[in-house]
């Protein structure tokens, strides 16, 4: 498994340079490093803030499975959703409205065929709100499909 949390994490993470604006980190409750967030008053409605994933040495033809913590806090404040660099077009997961602040577990399934893919992109769209953030941490990468719950 690759390690791709933000403090320890041994991948390639970059900002998007044609969104609206930047992730930044956020300390953790348990002061054990940092996550990347959003807070909710950042920019305008619709404004987007991208934060990509270069993955290298994915091998072709295997699958892989995304595990990270996510976190939308607050009233209208928008969506989170992810997208993997092949299918640029049409998220692979998506959500919009957090039942409580608590931190939740996301996971994605990555199938390498001969195209393979070399980035995952989680991009935050800032909604109505003025509290709260979108958050992201322990992103890990696992070889084989996501376990079921």
């Amino acid at each position: 498994s690759v390690d791709c949390s933000f403090s320890r994490g041994v991948c390639d993470w970059k900002q998007d340079a044609d969104d609206d604006f930047d992730w930044n980190p956020a300390d953790r409750d348990r002061g054990d490093g940092y996550y990347m967030a959003v807070p909710a008053f950042v920019g305008h409605k619709k404004d987007m803030g991208r934060l990509k994933l270069l993955l290298t040495d994915l091998k072709p033809k295997s699958s892989y499975c995304l595990i990270f913590s996510y976190r939308l806090a607050g009233e209208r404040v928008g969506k989170l959703r992810v997208f993997l660099a092949n299918k640029k077009t049409t998220p692979v997961w998506e959500q919009n409205k957090g039942r409580d602040e608590r931190w939740r577990t996301g996971k994605i399934d990555i199938f390498q065929g001969a195209e393979t893919t070399n980035s995952v992109t989680f991009e935050s769209e800032r909604g109505k709100g003025k509290t709260g953030e979108i958050g992201v941490d322990n992103v890990i990468l696992i070889s084989g499909l996501c376990p079921e719950d």
